[in-house]
């Protein structure tokens, strides 16, 4: 090794948010572990951390409001059974 390449400094490279993101589906949609990811990518396992943690956020949005969803659904239709158990119940000692 050459004193010149010893004394070089390193270039840091950039990557374009869609290969981020392409990252990311790797492991996210498409199962793969973020080491393979990060080594078939050649890069450091941190770096995809990284863009999951980055890239991820919305999903976790996306959940949040499918959640509230289904709590409100799911309070929708506890009144409706509350209501067609009441006209059940009405009904029944009306016919006795």
């Amino acid at each position: 090794m050459s004193k010149e390449n010893s004394n070089s400094k390193r270039t840091r490279r950039s990557f374009t948010e869609e290969f981020k993101i392409e990252a990311v589906k790797m492991v996210t949609e498409q199962g793969y572990k973020v080491s393979e990811v990060a080594r078939s990518l050649d890069v450091n396992e941190n770096l995809i951390h990284r863009w999951k943690a980055k890239f991820s956020q919305p999903e976790s949005d996306t959940e949040n409001e499918e959640l509230k969803r289904l709590r409100e659904e799911n309070k929708r239709l506890r009144m409706e059974r509350d209501i067609l158990k009441k006209a059940t119940a009405f009904f029944a000692r009306e016919n006795q």
